[in-house]
């Protein structure tokens, strides 16, 4: 019995040693758990990382629907669980962002820190999956420090208690050497409870408040109803070989657009416009009118100088209808061309678009040609869908 009681305090101190090894792996499969983490049955996960161009010490905070999430420094992220439908996102001192989620889906939203303090302000970009996970895997979750290359140390045996030997009783007189001692017992200490792994930071919101774009789409499509001023550029011209005098300021001015609007800025899409105006001429009693159709495509680009203010320019191409009535009949056609600048106010998915245009149209052949271009000034409402 003697020979097996170094082999039991051998094997104690491999198991502590074993154990320690096992609870001390959690806490690493951790950080890369929240970022390979996918939504709960009827949820959809939003990840809301930081990457600065220049970086800067001050922690920005991050709010999910007025919910408190974590506060990012650079290179961090922090996740949150939201119900489907509009969720609102805060970053800093800023306007809430709205995010439209859907059920089963990640996100993906990306800070970035500019400025010098005092002023510091931050810049919102929601990314596709592709670009947001590979950014995310340069990324650490709030309170996990960066890698280093510092090896692991190795747990320290567990330490052994011993009692101290009896002491021998005073041998008889007898000549029989006295009895040797006994070895004193080995006491393993118990293997250390694991401590757990650090909660994620990721709250579950239930509420479901409003607005914004799905991340992963490139291209929305936007209606725009508008309506406003516009004057004809020549006023005595000859309609129909009559000498004629328009009235240039014109009336019923309305049109229609519709566009494909991509992140990127560039737009294309179609317009139609409309109006009329009055024009006297010798023999033709009453007074006839005009009324013109202009139907043209447009290309645009939309400078973005913040998330709700959008300047732009364009040029459209197409052809313009002049029809008449009263005094005088018929219909003539032609080429027409415009210039456009303006900007758009963005509220969401809606928009207060006001624009500046200049259209040249001919209508009629070369020996009757009748300008009915001009330019006018436009105010409207966009939805994006």
């Amino acid at each position: 019995m003697n020979q097996l009681c170094p082999f039991h305090s051998i094997s104690g101190i491999v198991l502590i040693t074993a154990l320690c090894g096992m609870f001390s792996a959690p806490p690493a499969r951790a950080e890369e758990d929240v970022r390979r983490a996918t939504p709960p049955p009827g949820k959809a996960l939003v990840f809301v990382f930081r990457t600065d161009p220049a970086p800067l010490a001050a922690k920005v905070p991050v709010t999910m629907n007025s919910v408190p999430i974590g506060e990012l420094a650079n290179g961090t992220f922090v996740t949150a669980t939201v119900g489907p439908g509009r969720n609102y996102l805060g970053i800093g001192d800023g306007a809430l962002s709205t995010l439209d989620v859907r059920a089963g889906q990640s996100y993906f939203v990306q800070v970035r820190a500019l400025g010098t303090p005092p002023s510091v302000r931050t810049e919102l970009n929601p990314l596709n999956e592709a670009e947001g996970r590979r950014l995310l895997a340069q990324s650490r979750p709030i309170g996990v420090a960066p890698a280093t290359t510092a090896t692991t140390p190795k747990p320290s045996p567990a330490p052994v208690t011993t009692t101290p030997p009896p002491k021998p009783s005073p041998p008889p007189v007898a000549t029989a050497p006295p009895p040797k001692p006994s070895p004193p017992p080995v006491t393993a200490a118990p293997p250390p409870k694991p401590s757990p792994a650090p909660a994620e930071s990721q709250p579950t919101v239930g509420q479901e408040k409003s607005t914004a774009r799905d991340s992963d789409r490139d291209w929305d499509f936007a209606l725009i109803v508008k309506a406003g001023t516009f004057k004809m550029a020549d006023d005595n011209q000859v309609v129909a070989g009559l000498p004629s005098t328009f009235d240039t300021t014109s009336t019923s001015v309305f049109g229609v657009e519709a566009e494909w609007r991509s992140k990127a800025g560039i737009a294309v899409g179609g317009e139609v416009l409309h109006y009329n105006n009055d024009l006297v001429s010798p023999g033709a009693i009453p007074n006839a009118e005009q009324e013109v159709f202009a139907v043209l495509a447009n290309g645009k680009y939309y400078f973005r100088l913040a998330n709700w203010l959008y300047p732009f320019v364009g040029a459209g191409i197409g052809f313009a209808n002049a029809s008449y009535s009263e005094g005088l009949t018929g219909t003539a056609s032609g080429l027409a061309f415009q210039a456009l600048a303006g900007m758009e106010f963005r509220f969401n998915r809606i928009g207060v678009n006001v624009q500046y245009k200049y259209l040249d149209a001919t209508t009629g052949s070369s020996d009757k040609e009748v300008k009915v271009g001009g330019s006018g000034i436009l105010a409207g409402v966009s939805f994006v869908f």
